[in-house]
């Protein structure tokens, strides 16, 4: 079919008939690609078989100038006390982000501690940091005001009572509050509707139905929404947008994204100034998150999270709970020696909950014995002064009979004695005669290797 345009000078003229505007006539604009005009559907008609070529390639024009747009931030948004973006990484502690039910403001870590370290400085009562609403006592309490906002359509409420019904299990509820959510155009409602469709729950699966929600919300910033777009383009052989996807969700601070340029910039899917530059804004976004009230509420919680799971699980199964007792013999986790478990079973349920704490006992561990001052350097002393050794090497002599290490003083005060009461060359440790060639030295040195002696598999090595 031929996609040829009616060339026209302006658009005050009708694309078919070439009619042109007056008072009396008025043209409308093609509502998909905006190009052109005409003064009648019948006109529009006619030539729709000349112009539909050239206007879908336009629509599609026009939709990858908005979704290849660089939003101005993810779609947390920003902390509306300290004005701070909302960081992406949700497995970290500083991170971690309140919901409050009373007005639907994302309160950061670091906000919402501030603010409790003050109520119980000044023993007030807890109040929300934003709109100054007692804070609920109860879980009802918290409900009812969740359910005043989902009643005056809030996105963020409509999008966490979705959650909670898809937790219980009720994914027709689910669709229902998302599909409410996404028309107000939450990012994250538009998110939950792509898994609804891509796995047919509570709808039959669509593609279609399934990209257009994706597309929408990485439109408006959500970040594993971009990266799946960029994943799903990859997998139809279409590298180049894939790589726009994903260096736009760097630019939002998402380390998976990274991951995938890093990839694509070792196949030569993308260039060494583009690459530098997405590192430049990823690292920019994640600085952008960062602010010393957050970093102190991250420790806090990590040493109170830490502290709360060692004296929970001192006795007991650190996942079922259950006692050691005569016929149950609880196990250290091998790596922080502060958690016990009943059986592996446990130890792997347990372990998203308890990993992070782990990871970071670890670590203080092997740098409790990493920065331990050793008592002396790994040449040890010499075995006939006691004396340590120096550490240059060139200053002792190893003896192959019996792999000591013998400090020159040492050395030079045996072979002066030897010479002047003119005794046979010994080893000053184990008196073992000196060899006299170097084939009865090579042969000492490979006896002490059989045996599996240190220095000598060393030095042979």
């Amino acid at each position: 079919m031929s996609g040829e345009v009616l060339q026209v000078d302006d658009n005050s003229c009708c694309a078919s008939c070439g009619i042109t505007a007056n008072d009396d006539m008025k043209l409308k604009i093609c509502t998909a690609c905006k190009l052109v005009r005409y003064c009648s559907v019948k006109c529009q008609k006619d030539h729709r078989s000349k112009h539909k070529r050239a206007c879908k390639k336009r629509v599609a024009e026009l939709r990858d100038e908005i979704l290849f747009q660089q939003p101005e931030s993810s779609n947390f948004g920003d902390c509306p006390i300290c004005c701070l973006p909302h960081p992406i990484d949700r497995t970290n502690l500083s991170c971690h982000a309140t919901v409050m039910s009373c007005c639907g403001k994302i309160i950061c870590v670091g906000c919402n501690r501030a603010n409790q370290i003050r109520e119980i400085e000044e023993s007030l009562q807890q109040i929300c940091p934003f709109c100054r609403y007692l804070v609920p006592e109860t879980v009802e309490e918290a409900d009812k005001l969740l359910m005043r906002r989902v009643e005056a359509n809030d996105p963020l409420s409509l999008v966490e009572v979705g959650k909670q019904c898809g937790i219980e299990g009720d994914n027709a509820g689910a669709f229902k509050y998302w599909t409410k959510a996404a028309e107000l155009g939450d990012a994250e409602a538009h998110f939950c509707l792509f898994i609804l469709y891509h796995d047919g729950k509570a709808v039959e699966k669509d593609r279609k139905k399934a990209v257009y929600h994706l597309e929408h919300s990485a439109i408006a910033g959500h970040h594993y929404a971009r990266y799946n777009l960029g994943c799903i383009d990859q997998n139809t052989g279409r590298i180049e947008r894939a790589v726009k996807h994903w260096i736009i969700a760097a630019n939002l601070g998402l380390d998976d994204a990274v991951q995938k340029l890093k990839e694509s910039f070792h196949w030569g899917d993308v260039s060494k100034e583009d690459f530098a530059a997405a590192l430049r804004g990823h690292q920019a976004a994640v600085d952008a998150t960062k602010s010393p009230q957050r970093s102190e509420a991250a420790i806090e919680m990590d040493s109170t999270n830490l502290m709360s799971e060692v004296l929970d699980a001192m006795d007991d199964c650190a996942s079922c709970g259950i006692t050691a007792n005569d016929n149950i013999e609880l196990k250290k986790c091998t790596a922080c020696k502060l958690v016990r478990y009943c059986s592996v079973k446990c130890q792997k349920e347990h372990r998203p909950k308890h990993k992070r704490a782990c990871k970071k006992r670890a670590a203080e561990l092997h740098d409790e014995i990493l920065f331990q001052q050793p008592e002396s350097s790994h040449l040890g002393d010499c075995p006939i002064c006691c004396l340590p050794h120096p550490v240059g090497k060139t200053k002792t002599v190893t003896m192959g009979c019996c792999s000591k290490i013998i400090c020159d003083g040492c050395d030079y005060g045996n072979k002066k004695r030897e010479i002047a009461k003119s005794l046979q060359q010994r080893c000053p440790f184990c008196r073992h005669p000196a060899p006299k060639t170097v084939e009865e030295a090579d042969k000492n040195s490979l006896r002490r290797v059989e045996s599996n002696d240190p220095v000598s598999l060393n030095e042979v090595g």
